[in-house]
């Protein structure tokens, strides 16, 4: 585990996965992180490399053969990463292709991951992604994050007292998923229409998987409490795609932002086909980055 802290945050990242794990708020003792109980979602805020959900079938198809990825999200998850920089107010984790990622994933990468303080908001966590490809042709990925949020916050209260608010709209589209296999109907779609920006976080609201939006329409999105205060904002700009997600019984909420999503429900194409996909040609790099503030 690494931690660095400022006045008003302590953020703690772990080697495993480079996944952020905590958020204590120091002014009022709150941890603001999802707990990883393993008897509801057993992940803090897993990255998503070098696919965001599910392949069609657990297969998918690139340069002529077949790759078995079994697992959602990807495998950087549940990788060992290595921290290269560890300071107050920045830590670097590195993750590099290896024979055990070759195997199923047949590009040479670099993957690095950034947690840092924003030098103009002590409660704002900054997290970048730089993606690298080491191989002697064009790669092909998806990328995301996938961070879990406490909510309710406070006892007493309810997850379905809180809202989620989309600044400046006033209405919201997301793509239906397949509840039997995790797959895109993106031609199925439903609204949340917004009341000044606002939508209630009601007690049914995951029950069929989550909210994907896409085509850009979210850039920040906002969990507000009861009083429609802001308690966690995410500001994604560029990012194509959010999901917002949770378990039915979780007491936590996922805002997450995503280069690429999951397979089209029935999907059999090339990778480079994949909706969303991103690529990069041989030695090319490409930065992302989104923010995360902790409201007090």
């Amino acid at each position: 585990m690494r931690v660095m802290e400022n006045e008003v945050l302590r953020v703690t990242v772990a080697d495993h996965g480079a996944e952020l794990v905590s958020v204590l708020d120091k002014e009022t003792g709150a941890e603001r992180i999802w707990s990883a109980d393993p008897t509801v979602w057993n992940r803090h805020a897993p990255i998503l490399f070098p696919f965001v959900g599910k392949v069609n079938g657990g297969v998918y198809r690139t340069e002529g053969r077949e790759y078995e990825m079994k697992t959602q999200h990807g495998f950087a998850r549940d990788r060992e990463f290595v921290c290269v920089k560890e300071s107050p107010d920045k830590l670097i984790h590195k993750l590099v292709s290896d024979e055990e990622s070759l195997r199923i994933y047949p590009y040479s990468f670099t993957l690095y991951v950034t947690h840092q303080f924003a030098p103009e908001n002590p409660r704002k966590l900054m997290v970048s992604w730089e993606v690298i490809n080491e191989s002697t042709g064009k790669m092909y990925y998806s990328i995301g994050g996938h961070p879990g949020f406490v909510v309710p916050a406070q006892e007493g209260e309810k997850r379905s007292d809180y809202y989620l608010e989309f600044p400046g709209k006033d209405k919201v589209t997301y793509i239906l998923l397949n509840q039997e296999n995790g797959l895109a109907q993106p031609e199925k779609t439903e609204d949340l229409v917004l009341e000044d920006g606002y939508y209630p976080i009601k007690e049914h609201i995951f029950d069929r998987d989550a909210l994907v939006f896409e085509n850009g329409q979210v850039q920040q999105v906002r969990i507000a409490g009861p009083d429609r205060s802001p308690y966690v904002t995410l500001c994604c700009e560029g990012f194509p795609y959010v999901g917002i997600w949770s378990k039915p019984e979780g007491k936590f909420v996922c805002l997450e932002p995503w280069i690429g999503r999951t397979d089209n429900d029935g999907f059999a194409g090339d990778l480079s086909q994949k909706a969303g996909e991103a690529s990069l040609d041989a030695g090319e790099s490409q930065m992302y980055s989104y923010s995360i503030e902790f409201h007090k």
